[in-house]
């Protein structure tokens, strides 16, 4: 087996992984760490090493809120169980499972970016160990960045000091982990030439990011977005200029009591973590004129992101807009607020007139599947010839606490981790673990999710999407190819969505 390989800046030494076909390489450096005159700048060159280094355990996970700390968080029950995992400024690490046994074997590779809102989250989290991916051929990676302040501040002060890489420094992390994949991974066995990205939630975001900047795009063959674009029919749309966010910063470093950039490199990172959580204000990526251009939403509207196969998707229970207001008059004004001159239209669509229960059942829409389906409808539209394969999670989620098909709960699945979890899933869980696996890795592969299971069956045939007669792949039970017409309101809304 493939135990020890070369990188660009040494040796590393990795371990049998559960399966001792599979070799798991943890805490493999791709970047200097950001520390110190580093904090807050783009990702630098790591440094060389002598020897072999021993790459066995997960690096540090980025700065964050200590993950199970709050007993009220959902999520520690699932995965962010331990407040005791190391964590440190010193994060920019990544991780790779590979079943090669030699080095030039050329084997498709999986790029994965985590979620958290941007805010939190690591590649350490149990459900995202690549070793079911690896079994069926492919080489996973996993790259760490920094979320939160320390991955997304914007300053005045740092927009002088380098105009060329202002802000955005956790998505710089990524695309400087999937460069590194790009210029290494031949020495873990994988090909260059076929790699696909792939996230959930912020991650599927992070996903789009890098799909809206040229560098990062021309490395990928493939991408797959879980749960990771969004619609906003009746909301403000969260900050998204450089200006904007230079305010926040220019707030924070007040609220910090300091006066310059060199201050705030200077505060411990515990304590800056400590006060961006008392701070209580969102980072996430910005439109800075330099990594993203536009947002990837408004380039994707534009039809101009790649042309490459996409599997994209969302879980029934997570993510529904409805407009806000208990009264009708209350109603009329969020509306008239976010729909303006179509607000008349929209009301006599939801039917407003039969009262605040029946309007607010209308108007209910998935935000995900609203973006889903006006990205499909651009990509159309600007001729694109590749496949979008869409699907929704819905099956029967066990626990005392009966949650549903949550967001995130497609992960255990698609990793096929659900032995690592808490829950009682049953058979008819991992058979459908296997089989949502077996169609990744074959995405993964080809671009075309079809494949066979175990036994040598032929799975469920999955149709990619056409606006002409849309339809995706519902993981229930088992896995189905359903149609799924838009319905009025919310063909309504897309309609408005799409330039």
């Amino acid at each position: 087996m493939l135990r020890i390989s070369k990188t660009e800046n040494g040796l590393v030494r990795g371990m049998a992984a559960a399966d001792p076909r599979i070799t798991a390489f943890r805490g493999v450096p791709f970047a200097a760490p950001p520390v110190g005159d580093l904090r807050w700048r783009a990702p630098q060159p790591a440094e060389n090493w002598e020897g072999v280094r021993d790459c066995l355990e997960f690096a540090p996970i980025s700065m964050q809120y200590v993950p199970g700390a709050n007993p009220e968080d959902f999520y520690a029950r699932e995965w962010h169980v331990d407040p005791e995992i190391p964590m440190s400024e010193d994060c920019l690490y990544l991780n790779i499972w590979t079943p090669a046994v030699t080095g030039n074997e050329k084997l498709p590779v999986y790029v994965w970016y985590f979620g958290g809102a941007f805010q939190c989250g690591y590649t350490a989290e149990m459900e995202f160990d690549g070793e079911r991916l690896a079994r069926r051929g492919i080489v996973v990676v996993t790259v760490n960045y920094r979320v939160n302040v320390f991955g997304f501040l914007a300053h005045p002060e740092l927009t002088e000091e380098n105009p060329d890489a202002p802000a955005n420094f956790g998505c710089l992390d990524q695309q400087a982990g999937l460069l590194w994949v790009k210029r290494n991974i031949a020495a873990f066995g994988g090909d260059p030439d076929r790699i696909t990205i792939g996230g959930q939630s912020a991650g599927g975001a992070s996903v789009m990011a890098q799909l809206n900047n040229p560098v990062s795009a021309a490395c990928v063959s493939r991408a797959v977005v879980e749960s990771g674009i969004f619609c906003q029919p009746y909301e403000k749309p969260r900050l998204s200029t450089l200006a904007e966010l230079e305010k926040q910063g220019e707030e924070f470093f007040r609220f910090l009591g300091i006066h310059s950039l060199a201050e705030a490199r200077a505060l411990p990172a515990v304590f800056l973590r400590d006060k961006m959580e008392e701070f209580g204000l969102f980072w996430s990526v910005v439109a800075d004129g330099k990594f993203q251009q536009r947002t990837s939403w408004q380039t994707a509207m534009r039809g101009e992101l790649p042309d490459i196969p996409m599997m994209i998707g969302d879980t029934d229970n997570e993510f529904f807009a409805v407009p806000e207001g208990e009264t009708e008059e209350e109603l009329r004004a969020t509306v008239q607020k976010y729909l303006g001159d179509d607000a008349e239209r929209f009301l006599a669509l939801i039917h407003a007139d039969q009262g605040m229960e029946a309007a607010g059942k209308n108007a209910a829409v998935g935000k995900i599947e609203m973006a889903i389906r006006a990205l499909c409808r651009c990509r159309e539209k600007a001729g694109a010839k590749s496949p979008c394969y869409i699907y929704t999670f819905g099956p029967e989620i066990p626990g005392w606490d009966h949650p549903g098909a949550f967001h995130s709960s497609d992960l255990w699945f698609f990793f096929e981790t659900l032995a690592k979890c808490w829950r009682p899933f049953t058979g008819k869980h991992y058979d459908l673990a296997r089989q949502m696996c077996n169609y990744l890795a074959a995405f993964i592969k080809t671009g075309d999710p079809n494949c066979q299971d175990a036994d040598g069956s032929e799975q469920a045939r999955w149709i990619p999407w056409s606006d002409a007669a849309p339809s995706r792949m519902t993981f229930h039970e088992t896995p189905e190819q359903k149609a799924c017409p838009a319905g009025d309101v919310m063909e309504f809304l897309v309609s408005r969505e799409i330039p």
